[in-house]
Formats: structure tokens, sequence, C-alpha cells
């Protein structure tokens, strides 16, 4: 029986997040299709003491920590923890600094396989530290999964080990965004609460990186549309003044973190949806799956990574210039007067949803890659 770990340095549940959710999928779903892998996911607690848990067919190992710097955990436990699990394959989530060099240190026995999900962005001028340590790890990795393609030609690490890039895109349940008459009249409910007025939606972190402001200032010429941003963090506040200062208050709605049923119905009564991420942190924007298989297109930003190769221009939606609210204002404006346009691209984005981003997509992926580097 072929024993996958996992390894990165959290976990859902609890953690909410893109990769955290990604491990979730991907384990679950490749032990749909073959029972006869086991698998553990080795992460860290966020508390000085270790613990194990069972979650369904998933062993959660959480290796106590110190704290974290620079996002990554201090962890001295970790090598030990590798060296001490038995895996037919280490599978690990990057970027995570932690996992990487303890494997380094551990030397674990086992093939290695990596989903890159993101070069690091935000802490960029620590590579001088950790890049050539990354790069001795890569130079040990069987296979590296890319979660686009155009990842591999847009980051200088994965350049260097081109032939070992197979790329992976990352997938998701996609079920609860099916239009059932339950959910079509949760979405007329909500269509209600904004008199009918066009409306685009945003759904995440309201982070640094997701360029809202430009989303905000773009309302300004869109005096007829209104704009849910749901979801909280940081910068809400920040949005908030933002919009006051910009007399567009009543037409830029902020109602925070909503259930999952909520989320969903706001999506449906949506008109297009939009992701303005303008900086490289935004890696791949998985909420943009979840917006097309709701049947929205979407607008998002020409990044080097995955954003614009997940939402194909002029088909599944526009892509436009990063950190620019004239773009993003007229692509807004272009698809809500043009609904023939509108409904073609949200057509073919429900389409591309559940041929190329479902769970069992990804697992086949994923298990082919598994077999690959068994019989290596």
């Amino acid at each position: 029986m072929p024993h996958v770990v996992h390894v990165y340095k959290d976990y859902w549940p609890p953690i909410v997040g893109g990769i955290e959710r990604s491990i979730n999928w991907m384990a679950n779903g490749v032990n749909a299709l073959d029972s006869s892998f086991e698998f553990t996911v080795l992460v860290n607690s966020r508390k000085r003491s270790s613990l194990e848990r069972q979650h369904g067919n998933v062993r959660v190992i959480e290796v106590g920590e110190l704290g974290r710097l620079l996002s990554a955990p201090v962890s001295p436990g970790f090598p030990l923890w590798l060296k001490r699990l038995k895996a037919d394959i280490w599978h690990f989530h990057i970027p995570n600094p932690t996992g990487d060099v303890s494997w380094l240190m551990a030397r674990p026995a086992g093939k290695v396989v990596a989903t890159w999900h993101s070069d690091v962005v935000r802490q960029k001028w620590a590579m001088g530290v950790y890049g050539p340590l990354l790069r001795k790890f890569l130079e040990n990795v069987d296979v590296v999964m890319p979660t686009s393609p155009r990842l591999i030609d847009h980051s200088e690490f994965l350049s260097a080990v081109r032939e070992k890039c197979h790329p992976v895109p990352l997938g998701m349940p996609l079920t609860r965004f099916e239009r059932t008459a339950e959910a079509a009249a949760r979405a007329r409910d909500v269509k209600r609460q904004y008199k009918g007025f066009p409306l685009v939606c945003f759904v995440g972190k309201l982070r640094y990186y997701k360029g809202l402001q430009f989303l905000v200032s773009a309302m300004r010429g869109l005096p007829n549309v209104h704009a849910v941003i749901i979801g909280e963090g940081p910068e809400h506040n920040n949005l908030k003044n933002l919009a006051e200062e910009l007399e567009v208050e009543e037409r830029v709605h902020f109602p925070g973190e909503l259930e999952d049923i909520d989320m969903v119905a706001h999506l449906h009564a949506s008109d297009l949806f939009v992701l303005p991420s303008h900086l490289t942190s935004e890696a791949y924007g998985l909420v943009q799956i979840e917006a097309m298989a709701s049947g929205l297109p979407v607008v998002s930003c020409d990044l080097p990574t995955g954003v614009p190769w997940l939402n194909v221009h002029e088909e599944t939606g526009l892509v436009v210039p990063p950190a620019d609210d004239q773009a993003l204002a007229g692509a807004i404006a272009d698809l809500l007067s043009n609904q023939s346009k509108r409904m073609a691209m949200a057509e073919t984005a429900h389409r591309r949803a559940h041929a190329e981003f479902t769970v069992e997509r990804m697992s086949e992926q994923v298990l082919e890659v598994y077999r690959n580097v068994l019989r290596m």
C-alpha cells in the first residue's frame, strides 16, 4: 500500500486557505480513485506542542513550533518527524521553507514530488539566503507540478528544472455552485437587496495584493453599477474609507464573511465576477473557478502567474492590465452593456470549469504522477 505524506505548514480544516484546501481535496480525491494509497499530512500546530488526529481517511500530524518568521514556522522538531515517518512519496507544497529545509536536513527515503503554488513574493528580499537552499531541494525532486504552465516561463526557479515540470492545475468540488431551483430563489432574494441594479462581485480575503482599491476607484466610472466585496481582511477599513472618499459608498457593499450558501447566492445574483489582484502574490486565483462554475464571466488582471491562464481573455472573460482602474471600469462596462457577449463568455466559463478544474480532474493527474514516480 503506497504511503504519501503531504508536507506544508497548515491544513484545512481548520485553517482556511487555497493551498490548505487543495491538499485536502488532493488526498481525498486520489484516495477515492485508488484506495490502495494511504495519506498522511505533516504540518505545524501553531503552538509549541505537537498533536495527531485523524480526519476521514487522512492522518494529520501537527508538529509543534516556536512561532513564525516571515510566515514560515520555526519548528526544530520538523526534520525529526521527516526522519521518523516512512513514505513512498513525499509531496511538498511550495512555498514553505520549513518543509524544504527540513527535507535537506533529514534526507528521508522515498520519492519526492512538489506542487509549485507560487514563487516567494512578499519576502523576496530573503531569497539571498533561502534561494540556494530551494534550488538544492529542487535538484532532488523527482517531479515538480506547477499549478499552471505559465509559471514555468515566469519563475526563475522552475525554468532551471523545466525538464522535471509536469503542470497539474488545481481543482475543487463544484456541485455547490449548481443553479438549482432553490439556488435561483436565493439569488432572486439577493438581487432584490440591490434593487435589480447590475451587480459585480468579488470574494476573498481583503489583502494588499488583491487590488481592491482599483475596483473601488473603477466604480466612479460605473454610475449605475453596484459592487459587492465579500470577505474580511486587513484592508477592510482602508477600502471602506476609500469608497467614502470617492463618494461611491452607496454602491460598494462590504457584507463581510458570508456563510457558503449566502456567498453562492451572491455569485448567482451577480452579472460578472471581478478579481482585480495586481501583484504576483495572486498565483492562481482559485476563486475564479467558483465564479466560472457559477456561470459568471470573469474580469481579472494580466499577471505573470496562473490567473490569466485560468481566465482566458475573450473566451471566459476579459483580462486587463493590473493596477489600472480605468481599464477595469472599461472591461466591466463592456460586458454589462453587451448581454450576448456576456452570456457567451459565461457559458464558456462554466464549461471550462467543469472540464478542467474539478477535484476529479486534478486527482486523476496527481495519481498519474504518483504512479509514474513509483515506477522510476
